[in-house]
C-alpha cells in the first residue's frame, strides 16, 4: 500500500547525487514518486537512473507526443510536490510565474492552498544569500511554500558556506512526516 504520492522535481545541481538518494528512501518507505528533470538536471542524473530509483518513466517535456497535459494530471494525482535540489534559477523563476517549462507549470498548476509544496534549495553561499534569491524566497514562504534549508558545509566549487543541500535522510524523514499528517 502507498504511503502517499510524491511529485519529485530535480532542477540542474552537482546535487542531484545526493537527491536520488532521497527518491530511494521514500520509495523504500512506500511512497509513489513521480520524477520530473530538467534538462540540466539530465546533465547530473539520467533517467535511467530516476526510473530505476522510482519504477516509473521521468517526464522532462510537455511538448513530447502525448505529455501535453501531463502538467494538469501530474499536479492533480500528487499528495505533496518535492524541488530538490532547488538551484537559485528555478527558485527565481518559480517566485516570477514562469511556466514554459514543466517545473514552472507544475508549479502553477498546484493547488497551493489544497496540497504541500516543498523545496529544498541548494547552490553556492553567494547565490543563497543573494537579494535576488532571498526575496524569491520571501515570497515562496509567503504563499505557503515549505522550505527545507540548506546547511553550511563544504560546496562542489571549494567554497564553503551555507547553501550546501540537506542530508538526503533529513529531506526523506520531512516528507515521510508530512505524508503521515494527510
Amino acid at each position: 500500500m502507498s504511503q502517499g504520492n510524491v511529485l519529485f522535481l530535480l532542477t540542474g545541481s552537482i546535487a542531484c547525487y545526493k537527491a536520488c538518494a532521497v527518491i530511494s528512501q521514500l520509495t523504500q518507505a512506500g511512497v509513489t514518486v513521480q520524477t520530473v528533470a530538467t534538462p540540466s538536471a539530465l546533465r547530473f542524473v539520467g533517467k535511467a537512473t530516476l526510473e530505476g530509483l522510482s519504477g516509473r518513466a521521468v517526464f522532462t517535456d510537455f511538448w513530447e507526443d502525448g505529455r501535453a497535459l501531463d502538467h494538469i494530471e501530474l499536479a492533480r494525482a500528487a499528495d505533496l510536490a518535492l524541488v530538490c535540489p532547488a538551484t537559485a534559477n528555478t527558485i527565481n523563476r518559480m517566485a516570477s510565474g514562469l511556466s514554459d517549462d514543466p517545473v514552472g507549470a507544475l508549479f502553477l498548476a498546484w493547488e497551493l492552498d489544497q496540497k504541500p509544496w516543498w523545496i529544498a534549495p541548494a547552490m553556492n553561499h553567494r547565490m543563497w544569500e543573494h537579494p535576488a534569491t532571498v526575496s524569491s524566497l520571501a515570497k515562496l514562504r509567503e504563499w505557503g511554500v515549505q522550505v527545507i534549508d540548506p546547511v553550511d558545509g563544504a560546496h562542489a566549487c571549494g567554497e564553503e558556506g551555507g547553501g550546501r543541500l540537506s542530508e538526503p535522510a533529513d529531506i526523506a524523514a520531512k516528507i515521510l512526516a508530512q505524508l503521515a499528517k494527510k
